[in-house]
């Protein structure tokens, strides 16, 4: 397989930088829980902490899928949840790529029940052409049409998550 670079180390740096001020200036000095979702939002998540001007509380969660293969009409659960309480805290979901929008729902539909003050989302990519559910990304990193990507924490079967850029695959036929 060939990588194509999509977006390079300094674009990445400089996109994030921007994210962590916008998100700084969002919530200030108000209690603030960021959510990471692993194992792709690592990198990410990571940089966009070092890049905040505040101080929130720090959670991880991981979701896991079983259907009996790849079919999204399965049952969706934590593999490993959150530790933190988020009641009457914002709530910042930090994800890798948002596509379809199902595990975006169900993470927000799960945590809206833990009475937050508000749940947004940051993604470092945004498909928004792939959505098939009303789920906003409220802080995107990029946007892109198509194409499988990996790098930056993204992976394609464990690998790849080291590069410091983003790459799209391309399988050679």
């Amino acid at each position: 397989m060939n990588k194509r670079v999509v977006f390079d180390k300094d674009v990445i740096a400089k996109r994030v930088r921007e994210l962590g001020q916008a998100i700084s200036q969002r919530y200030g000095n108000e209690p603030l829980v960021c959510v990471c979702v692993l194992k792709g939002a690592f990198v990410f998540f990571a940089d966009l902490m070092r890049s905040l001007d505040i101080d929130p509380e720090l959670d991880f969660v991981r979701l896991a899928s079983y259907a009996g293969g790849t079919s999204r009409q399965g049952k969706m659960i934590f593999s490993k949840d959150m530790e933190v309480s988020i009641e009457d805290k914002h709530v910042l979901i930090v994800e890798d790529v948002v596509d379809t929008g199902h595990s975006m729902q169900y993470l927000t539909r799960v945590l809206e029940t833990r009475n937050p003050r508000s749940i947004a989302i940051a993604a470092l990519v945004d498909k928004n052409e792939r959505r098939e559910l009303d789920v906003t990304v409220d802080f995107p990193g990029f946007s892109l049409d198509k194409g499988f990507i990996v790098g930056y924490g993204l992976d394609y079967d464990e690998k790849y998550r080291g590069l410091e850029g983003i790459y799209e695959l391309i399988v050679n036929d």
